[in-house]
């Protein structure tokens, strides 16, 4: 009988589908593969949460789930690289804290770490990687967006505030209190580990109501990343498999009649390659005076990562972790309008 680990014993249930296919899929690091017992490490809780938020998307993304699916059936396994996620830096972001704030309160006291900025001036964003402490190869990054409000119109600028004002908080001061003890502790008993990981997962959502179209209209003429934000929040904007050759890959998936992005984005020093799946397309109700228009718009997205050595280093103890800007400001326009 296979021993039930504690990567299981806090996912199931969590999960959208069959908690032990999705551990089955991805290539776990050592923290993965430990059996239940009555404490959870800060790497097994973090590890649950990003394998809860990856299989969200794929239930989400039509061409992930295809990709899945072809994974599987060739008996391989996804290496996670990262996930992505949306914020907004406003004056007005109701019971949230403004911008990273809202995602940086979950990821510190699991053990993440800021590794890196990325000015991204074309976008008026700014992007942040987070990576973990315990195992920065092994567990999945996060590469956290934060959208400058106050960078656009006066117009735009208080569309944002009217928006994300009535902003609701997931999180209870239960949670809060043991996201405080994880951080003390840097472990949880397994009770209270599975009844917070549901919570840490509903962060990753929208937590604003869906903007009207005249709302969605002035922010789209803007800027595309916050008209994603205004109808998906902070909901995971994509996850990412690191594969040895994003080219190859890319070809085959191509040829395969996948909706794949036209080129490779290239780092400047040439260590990182991404590519990326077409954003779905998701039905959202915006309301416009005494009706309601589903109107079809960009969702998520799946994103494949070649990561190199470093330059003068080897693989795999040099492997290039960094993000690029350039390279992020080409995967932002997946799900551009």
């Amino acid at each position: 009988m296979q021993t039930k680990t504690q990567l299981l014993a806090v996912l199931e249930g969590v999960v959208p589908g069959d908690a032990r296919a999705l551990i089955d899929l991805v290539a776990l690091p050592a923290c993965g593969h430990e059996p239940c017992r009555g404490t959870v490490s800060r790497a097994e809780l973090t590890l649950a949460l990003t394998l809860a938020l990856f299989a969200q998307l794929v239930d989400a993304v039509p061409e992930a789930t295809r990709y899945v699916e072809r994974v599987r059936a060739r008996g391989e396994s996804i290496i996670f690289d990262h996930g992505a996620v949306r914020t907004v830096l406003a004056d007005q972001c109701g019971a949230l804290p403004p911008g990273e704030l809202a995602i940086t309160r979950i990821l510190l006291p699991l053990g993440y770490t800021l590794a890196g900025t990325y000015p991204l001036p074309r976008l008026k964003m700014t992007g942040r990687a987070y990576i973990h402490t315990d195992d920065p190869r092994g567990i999945p990054q996060f590469f956290l967006s934060e959208l400058h409000a106050d960078q656009f119109s006066a117009e735009f600028h208080t569309t944002v505030n009217a928006l994300l004002g009535a902003s609701h908080d997931p999180l209870t001061k239960h949670n809060l209190a043991a996201l405080d003890a994880l951080q003390r502790d840097e472990s949880l008993p397994l009770a209270t580990a599975q009844e917070l990981l549901p919570q840490l997962v509903r962060c990753f959502a929208r937590q604003h109501p869906l903007p009207s179209v005249a709302q969605y209209d002035a922010l789209a003429a803007e800027s595309a990343e916050m008209a994603w934000i205004s109808t998906e929040g902070q909901t995971f904007n994509h996850a990412t498999d690191r594969v040895s050759d994003v080219e190859s890959l890319a070809a085959s998936l191509r040829a395969e009649g996948y909706a794949i992005k036209d080129a490779v984005e290239v780092s400047a020093d040439g260590t990182v390659r991404q590519t990326a799946l077409r954003a779905a397309c998701v039905k959202r109700p915006l309301p416009q005076e005494q009706n309601v228009h589903a109107l079809e718009l960009p969702g998520s997205f799946f994103e494949f990562i070649a990561r190199a050595a470093l330059p003068g280093g080897s693989l795999p103890a040099d492997m290039d972790m960094r993000f690029d800007s350039g390279n992020a400001t080409g995967i932002f326009k997946m799900t551009a309008i």
